[in-house]
């Protein structure tokens, strides 16, 4: 316990304050004894405190123990992260034993780097998973302040930060550091400026119609001077290119365009220009609906096999396009631009999981129609049992209880070598699932893993209990080396003691095969006792020519999964290929079950039909035309925010070649395809987004002829295929509002529905997160913040580089050092 005066000079008028007590007690004659005593002594009593109120007289206690959090900017615009580490290292040096460190980082999110400790760790290191988009000193302080403890020791936190803070408040969560008595020193690092020129805004108008000429408006902001070339895309298509002279501060352009195709199309821009360093804010978004004649995509599984399509949708003077599976959009947006999409006998192999994904969203949550012609690799044949595309259709893959289908022994042999880690193992133990989910009980399943040795993980048995086989092929784990051989005569061996009409293994494998010798006698061995076997090659890296010289000589299929999400697809195909049941062979004449509109289109009888793939109606659909067994021939119903329609038999003519020649026809298929459009043409609703840091705050105004729900939904999907659910609340008649946190920047598509009853209420929309504000150029209004948040917690704030931290001081710092060598050796402050 000790005093110090922060003003000692006022303490020389102590002297003349002693003079004038002396000469007060001997010049006043009116008092006498001790009432002359006291009135002296009060007198000087009172001159004494004044004179050391005005010293500034502090008392302070010598704590022993300091508890130090050391929290470091990780966010984007913090680029080294090597010198705050040096420093820190620097500054630990000066602890002694019995003060603590803790090191925190800090990005949107915050985590804790090294936990508090009396002891120096040998490396204090910052590797934390965070998300660096966003800079949110707000969470990182609140964190840091939960590992201290302000009464049982001097507590405070160093923060090493450029302040450029976008999401938060940091004098928010300083003000509650200061009521728990918790100081926090800044340590401001310099900002790196880097020669940038950043797109900063992309405007279209929110309309526009088939052929109409428009301008995409474009802002720029640069610190540098210089000829760029500004380059505008609809979509992934290049609409407008321009040769421009930028100069530093504001650049605006705009660049003529057409509006080709109707939907909802997404506009870029980008800047290209020589001495740019800064790449991640070159590009910016827009987006716009494009009104006009409806526009179908067709993706036929074989080529030149859509002219029936394309032939009625054209009588009905309805655009189209037709592309190949492996063609299919890989942005969610660009699915946006159609009104309807139609799969023409195409297969699940030929088509990724994650385009699956989109076409399921697309429907579900943005209205756009979905229609699946059937055909010999369509449907169950085409591997979509258990696919986001099944769950789409109104018709599942199943045919329980439908006819006897042949037995099967059905032995996987899976390459889990040390390649095979991460997705690949994960998805060919989905993909052996989902094939004990189409067998039956009185089927025979095997499933043997291999590396450089065959291991049994399923010995082959009937599926009494489906749960134990699937349980066993979840504990597959990845190791080792690749030898094909000794597995694959494994599973012959073990399928020639299977009785079963219809035995097949399936080999799928990523490598090459260490000994490539035997497979002769293998092959004949196979031949002569009917076991089949089809093979599937993961990625290029695998012994193609073996496989599929494996396949064509057992008289398989094989498979070439370049893509690794198809394999679940490529095994449910060939377990519904080894039942030839799924494909119905026999001339019938459809028979109307539930017409409901469509009645009308059938009134007068329909052509015969000679064959399908066998599918069970889901409960809530609605089957129009059904076959003698009965299966579904065509089927409809609404699925979230869009419809479906599925048509068992093909559009080529070869199962279907009286309807395709029925004058009627491409009037019917018309009005199928018409009927899965979307239910709206124009959006009764005006949606405005704002966006503020990592938040987006939406606000949605009906017009006055709507009656206006209660209560709205907004549904925002991502590029990374997230959906993010916000409740808009009612602010005034028609007035809705509310907001969504982003973790990192993108475009995303959004849909409306009545929170009510679940109605989508208005066609889909897009709305843009531009880049981090990390990447924005900087106004140098950073430092500000950080000087009041030392300021106010009684903290220390040092600004210059990182750099100068080690050798030199202040005279902020200086002080802060003196003090606290006297009251408590602040050594965090002393480093330098």
């Amino acid at each position: 316990m000790g005093v110090q005066f922060s003003h000692p000079w006022w303490l020389l008028l102590l002297v003349p304050l002693a003079g004038f007590a002396i000469y007060a007690y001997k010049t006043d004659y009116r008092l006498v004894g001790g009432r002359k005593k006291w009135a002296v002594a009060l007198r000087s009593a009172v001159l004494l405190l004044l004179v050391l109120m005005l010293s500034g007289l502090q008392s302070y206690s010598v704590i022993h123990q300091k508890k130090v959090v050391y929290l470091v900017d990780r966010s984007a615009s913090m680029q080294d992260h090597g010198e705050p580490l040096e420093w820190i290292n620097k500054s630990v040096q000066h602890k002694d034993n019995d003060d603590t460190i803790a090191l925190v980082s800090a990005g949107l999110d915050a985590a804790v780097e090294q936990k508090p400790v009396d002891k120096i760790p040998e490396s204090l290191r910052l590797d934390a998973s965070l998300q660096r988009e966003y800079t949110n000193l707000e969470t990182g302080l609140m964190l840091s302040g939960s590992l201290l403890d302000s009464k049982s020791g001097d507590a405070r936190i160093v923060v090493v930060s450029d302040g450029n803070e976008n999401v938060g408040s940091m004098l928010s969560a300083g003000k509650m550091l200061k009521d728990r008595g918790i100081a926090v020193d800044v340590l401001k690092a310099s900002e790196t400026v880097v020669d940038d020129v950043a797109v900063e805004e992309v405007k279209v108008p929110e309309k526009l119609y088939q052929a109409e000429s428009f301008y995409v408006e474009v802002l720029l902001r640069s610190n540098i001077k210089g000829q760029a070339e500004l380059r505008v895309y609809e979509d992934s298509r290049e609409i407008g290119k321009q040769t421009i002279d930028v100069t530093t501060g504001e650049n605006r352009y705009a660049i003529k365009g057409l509006a080709k195709s109707t939907g909802l199309h997404r506009y870029r821009a980008e800047i290209l220009m020589n001495g740019d360093k800064q790449s991640a804010n070159n590009a910016g978004y827009a987006f716009t609906r494009v009104d006009g004649p409806p526009k179908v995509l067709i993706v036929e599984g074989t080529q030149g096999t859509s002219g029936n399509i394309v032939s009625a949708l054209s009588s009905g003077l309805i655009e189209q396009q037709v592309i190949a599976p492996e063609m299919l959009p890989t942005e969610l947006a660009k699915y946006a631009a159609y009104d309807s999409i139609v799969f023409n006998n195409v297969s699940g192999d030929q088509i990724g999981g994650r385009q699956m994904d989109m076409i399921e969203q697309a429907v579900r949550s943005y209205g756009i129609g979905f229609m699946m012609a059937g055909g010999e690799d369509s449907f169950g044949m085409g591997g979509y049992f258990k696919t986001p595309i099944e769950k789409a259709l109104p018709v599942s893959m199943e045919l329980q209880g439908k006819r006897e289908i042949p037995s099967l022994g059905l032995i996987l042999v899976i390459d889990r070598s040390g390649s095979m880690s991460g997705d690949k193992i994960e998805l060919a133990k989905e993909a052996a699932i989902r094939t004990v989910e189409l067998m039956r009980s009185k089927d025979v399943v095997g499933v043997v893993a291999f590396d450089d040795q065959p291991w049994w993980v399923v010995p082959p048995q009937k599926l009494t209990n489906k749960q134990e086989v699937m349980s066993q092929i979840q504990s597959i784990q990845p190791n080792g080396g690749t030898d094909i051989y000794p597995a694959t005569a494994s599973a012959v061996e073990e399928m020639l003691l299977i009785k079963a009409q219809r035995k097949h293994i399936i080999l799928m494998t990523d490598g090459q095969s260490a000994g490539n010798s035997g497979y002769d006698d293998l092959i004949e061995q196979m031949n002569h006792n009917k076991i089949t076997m089809s093979t599937v090659a993961v990625g290029l890296d695998a012994d193609v020519n073996l496989l599929q010289n494996l396949a064509e000589q057992a008289k398989g299929r094989y498979y070439m999964a370049e893509d690794e999400t198809t394999i679940p697809a490529i095994f449910s195909r060939e377990s519904a290929m080894m039942s030839k049941s799924y494909i119905v062979e026999k001339p019938f004449v459809p028979a109307t079950q539930d017409g409901g509109d469509w009645s009308t289109l059938f009134a007068d009888g329909v052509p015969k039909i000679y064959g399908y793939v066998g599918t069970t109606a889901k409960s809530t659909a609605q089957t129009v035309l059904t076959s003698p067994e009965p299966d579904p021939l065509l089927a409809r119903w609404q699925y979230g925010s869009g419809r479906s329609v599925a048509w068992t038999s093909d559009l080529m003519g070869k199962w279907s070649k009286d309807w395709v020649a029925w004058p009627s026809f491409s009037n019917i298929l018309t009005q199928m395809i018409k009927w899965t459009f979307p239910q709206f043409t124009a959006s009764p609703y005006d949606v405005q987004t704002q966006v503020q840091g990592n938040t987006v705050q939406i606000q949605v105004t009906g017009s006055d002829q709507e009656e206006a729900p209660d209560q709205l939904q907004a549904v925002l999907t991502g590029e990374d295929l997230k959906e993010h659910k916000v409740d808009l609340i009612q602010e005034a008649p028609g007035v809705y509002s509310g907001e969504m946190d982003v973790d990192k920047p993108g475009s995303f598509l959004m849909s409306l529905t009545d929170q009510a009853g679940g109605n989508h209420v208005a066609p889909g929309s897009g709305i843009v997160v531009p880049y981090s504000p990390e990447y924005r150029l900087s106004e140098g209004k950073s430092e500000d913040d950080l000087t009041r948040l030392a300021e106010m917690t009684g903290g220390g704030c040092w600004i210059g580089s990182i750099q100068s931290s080690f050798s030199q001081q202040n005279p902020a710092q200086a002080r802060i050092c003196m003090i606290s060598a006297i009251c408590c050796s602040c050594w965090p402050c002393c480093s330098g």
